[in-house]
């Protein structure tokens, strides 16, 4: 386990104290939480970027080469 020291403000830290956030189960789950919602913003973020990038082929492109694939397998048989 480790530990770690945090500075705070006094009237934070009171209001914290007695709201029982500084218990250590109740920090690790404001944690847990803070690390879930950050890996989402980044999700999202990332999903937002690949949705700016054009795609390789249009869907022309990509049922043409479907077409040519099925083809293919037809011929082969």
């Amino acid at each position: 386990m480790t530990n770690i020291t945090v500075s705070l403000p006094d009237e934070l830290a009171q209001q914290a104290q007695s709201a029982g956030l500084l218990r250590p189960e109740a920090i690790a789950a404001l944690l847990r939480e803070a690390v879930r919602k950050r890996q989402v913003d980044q999700l999202f973020t990332t999903m937002d970027k690949l949705a700016e990038l054009k795609p390789a082929l249009t869907e022309e492109e990509i049922d043409a080469e479907i077409a040519a694939a099925r083809a293919d397998r037809a011929r082969r048989r």
